[in-house]
């Protein structure tokens, strides 16, 4: 007999991974699984559901993403972000407050990983203990937590910068938000262009990239550099304009930390991408009960992440991975979970993706 997913319980692969699938792709909290398990005439809690989850992600997942992780650390180029996360029964804090969940995954032109780490606070050493080790480029907003990070190159994100242009627009009185002119309107012309060199290089390689944004973006960052001292002293400090120019200075450094390398990106979308799922996720399941819960979510939120950028079918992955990994001899043994990575070539086809 195979060794089961959890001993003693009624469990079994493919529904330990449907459950899972449920609540971390489609967004779909355990009370509503209870419900509709009882009108299919299946008696199953959310508490026992709960008990999978957790077991599950501690026994088979979190051994996974450990690996995920070390892999993770050996890139050259790497985002982070970092959203909320209500945490009912957290020792030491009010069931109204906040914490986070923090997201660190993998650029272009590697096989993807994300990752996803709980954490009590928003604060800069948690991004320092994490990213231990790691000497790269880091895609980042413009949060000042992520200074702590020891040698590392911070990359600055336009997408921000050209964000405050765009609201201090559409803030603007009806009548002068077609005037090209305004102050605004001239920022996000000058954002707009660096990102159409970028739509236009989306298909080349590094090189072609570094070549290409020293030729044609370098430019435009000297002019707009230009534009924004003028400014300074023409614009209201706390106006949403002013606010928009005040970013680009005070992120100068990390914003043209682009044009080092070919393989870094304009901005931080890739991870923003990466977080959005747990964000739509959280609307409907609202928080985690305990600490062990949201290390478990994490642990899921990486595995299933991870698996969609490679192309896997959640679901079959997770029902894969819980029918192999108890069958192995030692299953906290990276080198024994290597073919089990999402981006491993030995995966069943059944795993994939059918284009």
């Amino acid at each position: 007999m195979p060794k089961p997913v959890y001993p003693g319980s009624l469990a079994s692969p493919s529904s330990m991974a449907y459950v899972m699938s449920q609540k971390y792709v489609d967004s779909l909290p355990l009370y509503r699984q209870e419900q509709h398990f009882a009108r299919l005439g299946y008696t199953l809690s959310r508490q026992t559901m709960a008990n999978w989850m957790i077991y599950g992600a501690q026994k088979w997942l979190m051994p996974l993403v450990s690996v995920m992780k070390a892999y993770l650390l050996r890139q050259d180029v790497l985002h982070a972000d970092e959203t909320t996360l209500q945490v009912l029964r957290e020792p030491g804090k009010s069931a109204q407050s906040s914490s986070y969940l923090w997201l660190y995954r993998t650029g272009r032109g590697v096989a993807p990983a994300v990752i996803y780490d709980y954490q009590k606070t928003r604060g800069g050493e948690h991004p320092q203990i994490f990213l231990s080790g790691f000497k790269g480029y880091l895609h980042v907003d413009g949060y000042a937590g992520y200074h702590k990070v020891p040698g590392v190159t911070l990359v600055g994100c336009w997408a921000h910068a050209r964000r405050k242009y765009d609201e201090a627009l559409k803030a603007a009185p009806p009548a002068t938000r077609g005037n090209k002119d305004s102050v605004a309107s001239q920022g996000l012309a000058y954002c707009n262009a660096l990102f159409a060199i970028e739509r236009e290089l989306k298909d080349a390689s590094p090189e072609e990239r570094y070549a290409e944004r020293k030729k044609r973006s370098l430019p435009i960052l000297e002019a707009y550099s230009v534009w924004l001292k003028q400014q300074r002293s023409q614009t209201l400090p706390k106006s949403l304009v002013g606010k928009a120019n005040a970013y680009s200075l005070n992120q100068w450094e990390k914003l043209t930390t682009f044009l080092k390398d070919g393989r870094l990106e304009i901005d931080n979308n890739r991870s923003e991408r990466s977080i959005k799922p747990f964000v739509i996720g959280r609307k409907n399941w609202l928080f985690a009960n305990t600490p062990r819960g949201a290390k478990a979510s994490a642990a899921i939120y990486s595995v299933i992440e991870t698996a969609k950028e490679n192309g896997l079918l959640p679901f079959q992955y997770l029902k894969y991975l819980f029918e192999q990994l108890p069958q192995l001899p030692d299953s906290q043994n990276p080198e024994a979970l290597e073919p089990y990575l999402p981006w491993s070539s030995s995966l069943p086809i059944t795993c994939r993706f059918m284009c």
